[in-house]
């Protein structure tokens, strides 16, 4: 498929190719660092208690009853909740999850029906985030939002049919397993159709500014650069996921680029 050797793998478009190697200076911008020579850092586990400093020291107060760990406050499995994590190791329960409240946001389109479409949270974010970029003389357009279990089964069965299984993985999200699924994930581009879906599209005006300001809004770029090794698919400048400013915000701040990364999850580079 491409020159690295490495099968191509795709989100969103078709046959995506991995990154061309001119690209190793794209989006250097955004929060995370394009480079696989600086790896991303999750957060960091809690400190641990200071040693006793000697064994002749007064006896230590009693230590405080266990308490159990706080609870997440949005669940990582419920398709429902904007912290859902979905990948190659984590698909969606049920696999044919719809969202209950699909609204077609008001922005500029360039897709119709069903694609056209996002969950109501994700549509008020996305109308803030179009809006802003509007201002700032940047046009974004929403090229391919929620896509149905039967659009995407349908989709990854006629590249099953005419490539075979191993490919079709490299090339489409098996039926169940894609985030446009749950309403919380987009694709953008600038109406002007310039390397939409391809890599080099990073270097257009509405993927920088949306590398740079998404978060702002609630959003990440969920495929980064050089991070296929932890999220199972390449490089998609286009692909935004809503997460919720506060989250879309400290992954920006600390450098972290991937979801499985800021909830402490195993990568997931290919299907189990």
């Amino acid at each position: 498929m491409a020159g690295s050797g490495l099968a191509a793998l795709a989100a969103c478009a078709p046959e995506t190719p991995p990154p061309p190697s001119s690209a190793a200076g794209i989006a250097t911008t955004k929060a995370a660092p394009a480079s696989s020579a600086s790896p991303l850092v999750p957060p960091l586990a809690s400190t641990p208690a200071a040693a006793a400093t000697s064994a002749a020291a007064a006896p230590a107060p009693a230590p405080p009853a266990a308490t159990a760990p706080a609870a997440p406050r949005h669940s990582l499995i419920d398709p429902a909740s904007p912290w859902v994590v979905v990948n190659k190791h984590r698909p969606l329960a049920p696999s044919t999850f719809k969202p209950t409240d699909l609204v077609r946001p008001a922005v500029r389109l360039a897709a119709a029906g069903e694609a056209s479409l996002l969950n109501g949270t994700t549509a008020a974010a996305a109308e803030k985030m179009f809006a802003a970029a509007a201002g700032a003389g940047v046009t974004l357009t929403l090229a391919s939002g929620y896509r149905s279990y039967v659009t995407q089964a349908a989709t990854y069965s006629g590249y099953v049919k005419s490539q075979g299984q191993a490919a079709a993985d490299t090339a489409s999200a098996r039926p169940g397993y894609s985030e446009h699924q749950t309403g919380w994930a987009f694709d953008i581009g600038d109406g002007s159709g310039a390397d939409s879906f391809t890599p080099r599209f990073a270097q257009q005006p509405a993927a920088v500014w949306a590398q740079a300001n998404a978060h702002l809004f609630g959003f990440v770029v969920r495929y980064p650069w050089m991070l296929h090794g932890i999220t199972g698919y390449y490089y998609e400048p286009w692909h935004l996921r809503y997460i919720g400013p506060e989250v879309a915000t400290e992954m920006k701040n600390g450098g972290i680029g991937t979801l499985e990364e800021y909830f402490g999850l195993e990568a997931a580079p290919a299907y189990l």
